[in-house]
């Protein structure tokens, strides 16, 4: 819980009272390795801080490739946020990469406790523009950088990666073929 605690109030100081309403709402759950969370067609109804393990967001494409769009890991939120808060169906798939640990926290808390505490509301509201920031960052990357600066992005920002995810994914996540980011692993140095 004091993880949790921590991430919150790295954005917005919560006092006593507020924070006991929030963590209140935290479940703990576990889920094994190449756990499907949440697919396509199914509505998020949880919001996931990860306690343990590797998750990731990815869409299939016309012809069934994955496409990875997000990677969660220890000490980040996760889940498909849009399909949360919008309360409709999701077009992406949220997968456990390993055994993973969460706290988790309902849809129905989360709008009940938005409405009881404005300083709640107000945490939710600065989280999702900065998540929207970071995926307004990663869409001007993917539209204006070649292979090899996209690499490198990934390794200035997320150094760590490398030994958390399956080199797969991280090739999907950068919308690279697996033998292109093979030869920037071996060839790119920092």
């Amino acid at each position: 819980m004091q993880a949790l605690r921590s991430a919150i109030q790295a954005l917005i100081p919560l006092p006593e009272k507020e924070w006991e309403a929030l963590a209140a709402c935290w479940h703990p759950v576990q889920y094994k390795r190449k756990t499907v969370l949440t697919a396509a067609g199914d509505t998020e109804r949880y919001v996931y801080f990860v306690l343990d393990g590797v998750q990731r967001a990815f869409c299939l494409g016309e012809d069934q490739k994955e496409a990875t769009l997000v990677f969660s890991y220890t000490g980040s939120f996760s889940g498909i946020i849009d399909s949360f808060f919008l309360q409709q169906p999701s077009r992406y798939y949220l997968e456990t990469l390993t055994q993973s640990s969460f706290l988790r926290m309902s849809f129905a808390d989360t709008e009940r406790l938005m409405q009881e505490f404005p300083l709640i509301a107000k945490w939710i509201h600065i989280s999702l523009v900065h998540a929207m920031e970071g995926i307004m960052e990663r869409h001007i990357e993917a539209l204006t950088l070649n292979a090899e600066q996209k690499f490198r992005r990934l390794l200035t920002r997320s150094p760590h990666v490398l030994q958390l995810i399956p080199h797969k994914y991280l090739a999907s996540y950068l919308g690279l073929d697996p033998a292109t980011f093979s030869k920037l692993l071996g060839g790119v140095r920092l």
